[in-house]
């Protein structure tokens, strides 16, 4: 099939790239946009109960919602606020209003309690604004965003002169400030990714077009495959991680380059044994072609496993990572090999060297060592990584997406100044919604069912009840001693707070709890129950696939084995560095679903690598622990090329100034170095030199083979392998 394929792209390169060129083309111009969201409540499926409140707070109290913005107003030359200072942001608010009348925002602004007081810190220091969110708006959609930049532009004008300034905070604005971030981190994620990868291919390599080749081949591979994701959303409703685009520039440039280096090794290798061009590329394909297609497949159904969550982000991640990964794999298999057939001998320019055969004197010492003791070595790698994965048990999950934002924001400085003058829970009531089963409520069992809710623990303060016009729905709003977004308040709303509320309500009605709170602890439920579902599925798929390919039974359980002690040393470190090291409270709920996707997907990659050719050197005759040896010497500079790119390129998530991507680059880059230069390298080679003829059971794909001839010539053993130097 691969040899077939080689020969189509080697024969008829340019009608391939002119294939790729017009379907770039076509899907740029055609497909809509890749739309994003933060809005953590529209990743649970409707049976939450955070969710059930959400739909009832919007339908019987239209505008009481979370609140969309809050402005916070203290005095420039900071002294405690003046009655005309009170009476200044009045005005301001008075006027702001009637401006406020958009999609968005309800035209009116809120300066005073519940009471009628003003809002003014007990410290007298700063005084809130409060604007709700306009019915039938998410407050996470272009418009908002467009909405929210006014309301900044309209509150300069107004503030102007006035002695007093004015920060602006609340989900839409951190939603706006959210975006811009976004959009900053992927333009510098991009930038450091292409440079990254140019660099460390002129140095492997020390040509100038193979250092452009990514890019050519990732510019066209980007625009496809972020249209058909569009698509995909499109059609099937789903709902994307705003950190999606630039997850995928780095996905896309990382395995990317992976894939090219795989082929290039070969291609290279093929001609210092004197083959020309279109003979190289078939005879590449033919070799590296079944190892990329298998890891590529690989990571594709890892991705795919993600369909099985219940939690709509990663319903949406998945698939569009998927989908950039099969477009990436196809563009390997078909584009490259007709470029580099197009370029011929002028691929390698302006590099003389590139038809020397490098010794690899470190990594075949390293083989030779591997080869002697192999159990040294089997237990050194196995017991560092353990080490590391004890600490993947105090894995802290944080469900706050705004904590990812940048500290010199706006949405966030207002913010800190807020919680600086007033209660923790204050920024954000938790809305206890009381449903009538049949009937009117009866107002007067509201107010002991209110007092018994205000002796939670956890609850600083309860608002009076509000009665919806039908009179069949009561809201009642807690503030919180917590921050609504901390882990207390998760806790609180989790437990006692939850509890009170169910059991206590009023005969004949029902409650539910709201509030991002709600939203944290449904998510976390949400997280348990799709780690027991996705996490199985997808190693159960790729082990299919590792049988497939190696025809054998016993081999995919240890390799999955070590992907898995991969995994958990990948999570316990992240927890060394940003847990206890930097003091973080906890590390996005996301972050192990991420890192067991990449690195179990991933590192199956370099094992497919390894041990493919692994079992060509068995093939040539070699015991178990010499084979083991020759798979180190030869296959060892392939992978730790690819493991450096690739660790670069997710490395360069830490540039983006966002604490998720800092978290996750760091995790993913250490996981790709785990996987490249301690389990593949070492930990792999050793079990299989230790397991012997038995790791091949029952297909016996060990055994040595008569040579055969590939296009007239003898193949030897340095090329009758699926991945090498």
């Amino acid at each position: 099939m691969f040899k077939a394929l080689g020969h189509l792209t080697s024969r008829r390169p340019w009608l391939v790239i002119a294939a790729w060129v017009v379907l770039a083309a076509v899907v740029y111009a055609l497909a809509p946009a890749l739309e994003t969201t933060q809005e953590e409540s529209e990743f649970l499926p409707d049976h939450y109960e955070s969710v059930q409140a959400m739909e009832l707070q919007t339908e019987k109290f239209p505008g009481a919602t979370t609140p969309a913005a809050i402005l916070v107003f203290e005095r420039a030359d900071g002294e405690p606020l003046t009655p005309e200072d009170q009476a200044e942001v009045g005005r301001i608010a008075e006027e702001l209003g009637p401006q406020l009348g958009s999609e968005t925002f309800v035209p009116q602004v809120v300066t005073t309690t519940p009471d009628g007081q003003p809002q003014v810190s007990e410290d007298g220091y700063v005084q809130l604004g409060i604007v709700g969110l306009a019915e039938g708006a998410t407050g996470f959609d272009p418009q908002a965003f467009e909405d929210a930049e006014a309301l900044r532009e309209d509150l300069d004008e107004l503030v102007d002169d006035s002695g007093l300034e004015v920060g602006t905070t609340g989900s839409v604005l951190q939603g706006l400030d959210s975006q811009e971030s976004s959009e900053r981190s992927l333009a510098i994620v991009g930038i450091a990714t292409i440079v990254l990868i140019v660099g460390l291919l002129a140095i492997i390599f020390r040509s100038v077009i193979i250092c452009l080749l990514p890019v050519v081949v990732v510019t066209v591979v980007s625009m496809i495959a972020t249209g058909l994701i569009g698509w995909a959303n499109e059609v099937f409703d789903l709902k994307a991680d705003s950190s999606i685009e630039t997850i995928l520039v780095v996905v896309l440039y990382g395995i990317g380059t992976d894939y090219i280096l795989f082929f290039l090794f070969r291609y290279r290798e093929r001609l210092r044994q004197g083959g020309d061009t279109k003979a190289s590329v078939v005879h590449a394909l033919e070799r590296a072609g079944e190892a990329i297609a298998s890891a590529g497949g690989a990571v594709i159904v890892a991705f795919l496993a993600l369909l099985l969550s219940s939690l709509g982000i990663f319903q949406a991640i998945g698939p569009a990572l998927a989908i950039a990964v099969a477009v990436t794999l196809l563009a390997a298999l078909t584009l490259v090999p007709a470029i580099v057939t197009v370029l011929g001998g002028k691929l390698f320019w302006p590099s003389k060297k590139w038809r020397q055969e490098p010794e690899a004197a470190r990594f075949g010492r390293a083989g030779a060592a591997l080869g002697r003791r192999p159990g040294t070595f089997a237990a050194a790698s196995g017991l560092v990584m353990a080490a590391l994965a004890v600490f993947a048990l105090q894995f802290n999950p944080s469900f706050d997406f705004s904590a990812s934002l940048p500290d010199d924001v706006e949405s966030t400085q207002a913010l800190e100044t807020f919680q600086d003058h007033f209660a923790a829970g204050a920024s954000e009531p938790v809305p206890v919604l009381v449903q009538s089963d049949d009937g009117p409520l009866d107002a007067a069992a509201l107010e002991p069912y209110a007092a018994a809710l205000g002796e939670a623990e956890g609850v600083a303060q309860v608002y009076p009840p509000a009665i919806s016009e039908d009179g069949t729905t009561a809201q009642i709003s807690l503030v919180l001693e917590s921050d609504p977004n901390s882990d207390a308040a998760l806790q609180d709303v989790e437990g006692p707070i939850r509890d009170v509320a169910h059991e206590q309500a009023p005969e004949g009605s029902e409650a539910y709890v709201g509030g991002t709170p709600s939203i944290f602890a449904d998510l976390q439920d949400a997280m348990v129950r799709d780690y027991s579902v996705v996490f199985p599925v997808a190693a159960i798929m790729i082990m299919v696939i590792l049988a497939l390919l190696l025809r054998s039974l016993v081999a995919p359980w240890y390799l999955m084995a070590a992907v898995g002690l991969g995994f958990a040393a990948t999570l316990g470190a992240t927890v060394v560095v940003f847990q206890h090291v930097l003091g973080n409270d906890g590390l996005i709920f996301m972050l192990p679903i991420y890192i067991y996707l990449f690195v179990t997907a991933l590192g199956t990659d370099y094992n497919i690598l390894m041990v493919a050719r692994l079992r060509e050197e068995a093939r040539e005759g070699r015991d178990p622990r010499a084979a083991a040896a020759e798979a180190v010497k030869h296959a060892g500079p392939t992978i730790a090329a690819a493991g450096v790119i690739l660790a670069g390129t997710f490395a360069s998530l830490m540039l983006s100034g966002n604490s998720l991507m800092t978290s996750m680059g760091f995790a993913l880059s250490f996981g790709i170095l785990v996987a490249a230069f301690v389990m593949s390298m070492f930990f792999t080679p050793a079990l299989t030199a230790l397991i012997g003829h038995a790791a091949w059971w029952p297909g016996h794909g060990d055994e040595k083979r008569p040579d055969r001839d590939d296009e007239g010539d003898h193949h030897d053993r340095g090329a009758e392998v699926s991945a090498g130097t």
